[in-house]
């Protein structure tokens, strides 16, 4: 059996189930700030604090959506020492594949904590690969809706 049908072998017991909820994440006004300049986008509802609380339906600064998307590597602990040997025993290179879906049903309003929880939903071999699809949900603390909700592609291979 090769390395990659014994990935997926492992990982079919685990479809539907949790497999992951990372550390929290406190979303400040200079992490929202950073990422308006690298982006370009200054809408007053991230950057501006006094227009936010006077204009904001928030009253407040909220994150970027794209932001708290770009944040799922960090969210999910996918980049972390050791992660990929743990999780990918046998395989040599993950890559982002993309994204089937995203939905951001809640803003995450500056001074926010959030954290990420993932879920095998699919796994096949592709190829040379093992193809995963995760779905990636993005608690705000203390919000019942969540802030992100996306299921994510990634490609495994030996």
């Amino acid at each position: 059996m090769s390395s990659v049908d014994s990935l997926v072998e492992q990982y079919q017991a685990k479809i539907g189930t949790e497999i992951h909820c990372g550390p929290w994440l406190e979303i400040d006004q200079q992490r929202i700030e950073a990422f308006a300049a690298a982006t370009g986008d200054q809408q007053w509802i991230h950057t501006d604090p006094e227009r936010a609380a006077q204009e904001s339906p928030y009253g407040m600064t909220i994150a970027h959506g794209y932001l708290t998307l770009s944040l799922l590597p960090y969210l999910t602990e996918s980049n972390a020492p050791g992660f990929f040997e743990r999780n990918y025993p046998g395989m040599r290179l993950r890559l982002n594949y993309g994204l089937d879906r995203v939905r951001f049903p809640e803003p995450v309003p500056v001074g926010s904590r959030i954290r990420a929880h993932t879920a095998v939903t699919r796994i096949e071999k592709i190829g040379e690969a093992a193809q995963f699809a995760y779905l990636i949900t993005v608690e705000i603390e203390g919000n019942q809706k969540p802030a992100c909700v996306a299921e994510f592609l990634a490609r495994v291979y030996p």
